[in-house]
Order: structure tokens, then sequence, then C-alpha cells
């Protein structure tokens, strides 16, 4: 939708033009973006650098003319290749969404989420015998050559370091790319929401790493998360959904962007939805034109 120009100057500008709309974004406190109660919001699932149904999904938003509505994205980076040494190339999205940003600046949003954070901290992620990171560093190099990766590495890292963590909105949804596991979650420290984050909360064991990677979330912790942070329904990411999403524990649907049988959830601002309504929102990319 959004071609990536060849010069990497060009793309270095987008990404740090995007990072700087993301600090600056008028409904962000804190760690969290908060919506208003008029509009719509369109929440996404894992993008993992599926460019057909992020074309798919910028189609539907149609943002030029639909000046009331935003959309969340995130997990846009490492893609599944069909090779194991077939090159990385969701940088291409990642460039895409930046650009829409830039676009868009008060409608397109962003989480942080465990791979994206993982290529800011430098985390290396195996996944099928594949270093994701290195493959996904190779892509950028493949694109604007060695010697200029270390240039837009740089500048994709302070385009991800600007991602909040959470959005919430007036009618008790709370969106996050995941919450703690159960595990973690007796010793999560809920004011990360509210404040601006640390190098601390951001590496292993800190408040934001623990968040994105949590799995295997139990009824009873819902019910402690939605007392704790005065929400109803979670929406997220991050567990993978071979069928697009899934509900659990009438608390929490978790939605899918990265393959075919992906979908989005459009939510109408002014109202107070049931889970049931959530559901029933939800969007098959492919019902896209």
């Amino acid at each position: 939708m959004f071609d990536i120009p060849s010069d990497p100057d060009e793309v270095i500008d987008v990404y740090l033009r995007a990072a700087e709309e993301n600090r600056s974004d008028a409904l962000l406190k804190g760690s969290t973006l908060h919506f208003p109660n008029y509009g719509q919001l369109v929440m996404t699932g894992d993008l993992h650098g599926h460019r057909r149904n992020f074309d798919k999904l910028v189609k539907f938003c149609v943002l030029g003319r639909s000046a009331g509505r935003h959309v969340i994205l995130h997990e846009m980076v490492h893609e599944d290749v069909l090779r194991l040494d077939d090159v990385d190339l969701s940088h291409v999205l990642l460039y895409e969404a930046a650009h829409w940003k830039s676009a868009f600046p008060e409608q397109v949003h962003f989480l942080q989420s465990n791979h994206d954070l993982a290529q800011l901290t430098g985390q290396e992620i195996t996944k099928n015998g594949r270093f994701l990171l290195r493959s996904f560093d190779d892509g950028v190099a493949q694109t604007f050559g060695r010697n200029n990766l270390n240039r837009v590495l740089e500048a994709i890292k302070q385009f991800i370091a600007s991602f909040p963590i959470a959005a919430r909105t007036q009618s008790g949804i709370f969106m996050a790319h995941s919450l703690p596991s159960p595990f973690d979650w007796p010793y999560f420290d809920c004011s990360v929401f509210d404040r601006k984050l640390a190098i601390e909360d951001l590496i292993d064991t800190g408040a934001v790493y623990n968040m994105v990677w949590g799995r295997a979330h139990t009824a009873e912790q819902l019910e402690d998360a939605a007392a704790k942070l005065q929400a109803d329904i979670f929406v997220v990411g991050h567990q993978p959904q071979e069928t697009g999403y899934a509900v659990a524990h009438d608390r929490m649907i978790i939605l899918a962007s990265d393959h075919n049988h992906g979908v989005f959830l459009p939510i109408n601002l002014a109202k107070k939805p049931t889970i049931e309504e959530l559901v029933k929102a939800i969007r098959p990319y492919v019902s896209v034109p």
C-alpha cells in the first residue's frame, strides 16, 4: 500500500517522524492510550509481516474519509517464511505502518509486543530453527545494503521504543499485546500503565517484558485484573489462533492477524458492548475485497 523507498535516509525520516508522533499522541497518558467515547476503533492481532492482511486493513479503514476511526497495530515484525534460509522482509510492513502513522497521526496507533520488543532490546528469538533477529537484520541489509544497516536499525529501534503498552476505552475494554502470566501477575506493577517507561521495564523480568510474553491466563487472574485495571473485557493477541480468534473465560478475546484466517475487531466507541457483541463484530480479512 505504501511502497518502501530505496533511499535509506527517506525511510529513516519516516521512522523518526512516526516515533515523534507516537510520543506526542494526544490520547497517551503515561504509557496507555485512552480513547474517546465516540467513533470507532479497529483492533488487530499479531501481524508478523503479513502485508496482504495489512493492505486489506488499510482498505477497510479508509482513514482519509473516516476522521472518527482509529486503528491499533502490534507485533508487526518477524514473518513466517517458506524456507529456513529465506530472508525476513517484515521490515517492509513496519515501514508501511510508520508511513501510515505519519499520514494519519491522530488515527494510527501501536502497542508494544514481545517480538517488536525483542527487536528493540536485541534479545534473540529462535523459531523453527531460525534466528529471527538475525533474519530480520538480513532483510534490512538486503533492501538498503550492509553499509546502511545500522542506521536504519537504529531508526527502527527508536520507532519501536515509542510504542505505548496498553489502550483502553471509556466503555471498559482494555487492550494490550498480552497480560503477564498467572505466575508473574501477583508481582506485576500495574502503575506501569500510568507512567513513562524506564529501561528496567523493558528488559528480562521487567514489567513490560513480563506483560508482552504472558500466556495461559486463568479465570481467577482475569477477574483480579479486571478489578485492578477497572476493565470489563480484555482484547489481546500473542497466542496463536488457527481460526483467527478465541474467547477465554468470558473475559478475554484473543485475535490473530498473521495468516489467511486472520481477523480484526471493529469496536463502536460510543457503546458499552458485551463480549458476545464484540465477538459478533469480528471481521475476517478475507471479507475485505
